[in-house]
């Protein structure tokens, strides 16, 4: 038996790819990643190792090349099938050439394939791409490296087949991380938090508006790298000008100068104070088998699950009444609690709540595709606007099915969808609400889902921005062509990116002026923004290749919608932007041929999978039931068949004690003092409430106010105690709280102040009457 040497996987093989140096580049809101994998082959045989890895769905991998001993091979751009070809004809003459390709079913999920690595090479594998940074709730720039790949479920039946994905659980992955960011910004940036343990941040300039920060050493592979970057003053509209390519041709993308204007409306106080009172509001739950995920490995009884349902409980208080909801939920099939959606009332919302507190992720694989069309096949309720709050670790392989499905229906229903712990797939998640006019949110490490849900409500309830429309203002003799599709959605504090193309010449003083208009609550308003038309210093292509980027991917959905209808001139459209701006596309793949070795690489080629990380604390709740994705067109011809196993055996196989699972914790007091309003939005005097305030029943009834109601005393407890206790969760209670306060000025009920005042007494507080919204 051959005596193996340097680290193996776990069907002891060696492994090639010994580790992964990230350089990240922030520049404002925009991101330039640089990796560089280090393989070595230590074996006595040349290897082909083959690496399917995440990256952001929105990125523009824009660089791709090889250093072979002191050998530079920089790949070239190529339509798919010709870059497959040329790989395995390479590898069939025996030299080296390296493949980077798109999966055909999801923007997010890329595959590279070193091929003919002699023994004892060593090469280092350099990729690029650029992506925006997303805007949090909380005013943050999101920056996520996805080190996480879940195995994602592939549906019976679904368009193409899926990626074939070597994972295994994150202690065991055999390559180390390392990770730097340099952030520089026009303001100066106030702090940057991670999910994972950083270096302190250093400062480079007295200002503070350049800073450096690494992961701190010892990163365990079990979560995405997560970057929250703060800066002051952050909503400022800006627009940013490049100036083209010397090299390409005057009147192409990559030719001409390229504008990318940032947007952030500022709503009327007035019209944001209003909350809508109509409106249906389908929730629609994941509760796949790894749903049972717990969220982050510190608080192991917190599940994906356990902590959705907290947050549809939160979401059933806080609705309007006279408003219309269902809740569906879905596996490898879906159920739903009601035929189509109710009236809100008590009635319902407790027929709701009881079908919700039995919801475990036992239904299987996820499958999203047919609860979303079952949702959007029902009629929609006359001046009742569908709002769909959509919920999923993401472990989906026909992304781009329901993207597509969701924008097809983009006109008659909003989505706000919410990425649940690690590895959730960030195209999915993003691509739903960008489609979907709505919002997207990730709940990552140690965050609540709660306040970044009730976050989203918000939006919801505010009035929808109708009759979007974008105006140019420039030279004459400066022509303007939008790369991006028409904005659809404007959310108050929230940035809307438009990339442009800017043809023809003018002075270095000229000036631009780009003014969107729109209508909110019947009333017309505009944005205006004024920029310099001379290009900005430094920039590289990023915009130029942000831009591409952006047009590739509406030019692909295009392409999708009318597959079969047209001649094959988008695709070949998409072929040749991909190519003119070096910008990855799903029909193009990055090929590097080293034609320099003059010999020829000797015997068979044995292929390795490179594992890549799981998040795999509870293997029996973790895996969805369903078989892991058959090999696929994706992967290139050459590569041989491997064994493989299913989800479905290990869920058999490690499904034996259900009951034996840990004992739940102790209930939220603010969920349970939650659990116990009425719909209407006031509380009841009972026992129950006494004990979620931790008084007595009769302390309670004790010091009411003689001339009180009860219903109206009980309600101002319960402000008084959230608005006393728990202000640091007021994100998750404002909504229900604003609605117990319309409710008690409705009554107009005597003796309010009186029972403030004796509230305060009994509860130990000072929370004043006006505080309260009364």
């Amino acid at each position: 038996m051959m005596n193996r040497c340097g680290l193996l996987t776990l069907q002891k093989e060696p492994v090639p790819l010994k580790s992964i140096e990230v350089e990240l580049e922030v520049r404002d809101h925009v991101a330039t990643v640089v990796s560089t994998l280090n393989y070595e082959n230590k074996e006595d045989k040349p290897l082909e190792a083959v690496f399917v890895f995440p990256l952001p769905g929105d990125a523009a991998v824009c660089h791709f090349s090889a250093k072979i001993g002191q050998t530079q091979i920089v790949a070239e751009v190529k339509e798919k099938q010709k870059a497959r070809e040329e790989y395995d004809d390479a590898l069939s003459s025996g030299q080296q050439a390296f493949l980077l390709e798109e999966s055909d079913q999801s923007p997010d999920i890329f595959s590279l394939s070193v091929g003919s690595l002699p023994p004892g090479e060593s090469a280092s594998i350099r990729l690029e791409y650029v992506t925006e940074l997303s805007v949090q709730a909380d005013d943050g720039l999101r920056f996520c490296l996805p080190a996480v790949l879940n195995p994602r479920y592939q549906p019976q039946g679904s368009e193409g087949a899926g990626v074939q994905v070597t994972s295994v659980p994150a202690s065991l992955v055999p390559y180390s991380l390392s990770f730097s960011a340099r952030v520089s910004s026009p303001r100066p940036i106030s702090k940057v938090e991670s999910n994972c343990s950083l270096d302190p941040l250093q400062y480079l300039n007295t200002d503070q508006t350049q800073a450096t920060v690494k992961l701190a050493a010892g990163h365990k592979f079990d979560r995405d790298v997560e970057l929250l970057i703060y800066y002051k003053d952050a909503h400022q509209p800006t627009a940013v000008v490049e100036a083209g390519q010397a090299s390409a041709e005057p009147g192409s993308l990559m030719g001409d100068s390229v504008v990318m204007v940032s947007l952030y409306p500022e709503f009327p106080q007035s019209v944001m104070s209003s909350m809508a009172s109509c409106g249906e509001f389908v929730f629609l739950m994941d509760r796949s088998g790894s749903m049972g995920c717990p969220i982050t490995n510190s608080k192991q009884q917190e599940t994906r699950i356990s902590s959705a349902r907290d947050t549809l409980l939160l979401l059933l208080k806080s609705l309007p009444m006279g408003c219309y909801f269902n809740i569906y939920s879905f596996g490898s099939g879906y159920e739903h609690i009601f035929p189509k959606s109710v009236e809100y009332s008590q009635q319902t919302m407790e027929e709701a709540l009881k079908k919700v507190e039995q919801m475990e992720a036992n239904l299987g694989g996820t499958e999203i595709l047919q609860p979303l069309k079952h949702i959007y096949s029902q009629p929609c309720i006359p001046n009742q606007p569908r709002q769909l709050f959509v919920f999923t670790d993401g472990e989906v392989g026909n992304t781009k099915e329901v993207i597509d499905l969701v924008k097809k229906n983009s006109g008659s229903h909003r989505c706000f969808s919410f990425g649940i712990g690690e590895g959730a797939s960030s195209a999915l998640i993003n691509g739903m609400a960008k489609e979907g006019g709505g919002h997207a949110q990730f709940i990552t490490g140690t965050d609540r889902m709660q306040p970044k849900v009730m976050q989203s409500l918000r939006f919801a309830l505010q009035p929808a921005v109708v009759d979007i429309s974008v105006t140019w203002d420039l030279p004459k003799e400066v022509s303007v062509t939008v790369l991006s599709p028409p904005i659809t959605a404007l959310f108050q504090g929230q940035r809307s990116l438009i990339y442009a193309q800017l043809s023809g010449q003018c002075s270095e003083a000229a000036e631009g002026c780009v003014t969107v208009k729109y209508s909110l609550a019947g009333h017309p308003s505009e944005n205006q923004l004024h920029f310099s038309l001379s290009p900005a210093e430094d920039t590289g292509l990023t915009v130029h290749r942000l831009g591409a980027r952006t047009l590739i991917r509406s030019l692909e959905m295009d392409e999708r919608e009318n597959r079969g209808q047209q001649d094959g001139g988008v695709k070949e459209k998409v072929v040749q932007l991909s190519v003119q701006s070096g910008v990855s596309s799903s029909f193009t793949a990055f090929i590097a041929v080293n034609k320099d070795n003059s010999e020829m690489i000797q015997g068979p080629l044995v292929r390795r999978n490179i594992p890549t990380p799981r998040k795999m604390a509870r293997p029996m709740l973790c895996m969805d039931a369903a078989p892991f994705p058959a090999p696929s067109a994706f992967m290139p011809n050459s590569m041989a068949k491997c064994e493989r196993t299913t989800k479905e055996s290990i869920f058999r196989g490690v499904v034996h004690d259900m009951a034996a699972a840990p004992e739940q914790p102790p209930r939220d007091p603010l969920l349970h003092l939650v659990s116990l309003q009425g719909a209407s939005g006031c509380w009841l005097l009972d026992p129950a409430l006494a004990t979620a305030l931790g008084k007595t029943n009769e302390e309670v009834e004790k010091s009411k106010p003689e001339k009180a109601n009860s219903e109206v005393w009980a309600t101002i407890l319960a402000l008084i105690w959230l608005h006393g206790f728990k202000m640091d969760a007021k994100d998750e209670w404002e909504l229900l709280a604003m609605k117990a306060a319309s409710w008690l000025r409705a009554q107009n009920a005597p003796c309010v102040t009186e029972c403030v005042d004796a509230g305060n007494v009994l509860l130990g507080c000072s929370v004043k009457k006006e505080a309260l919204g009364l």
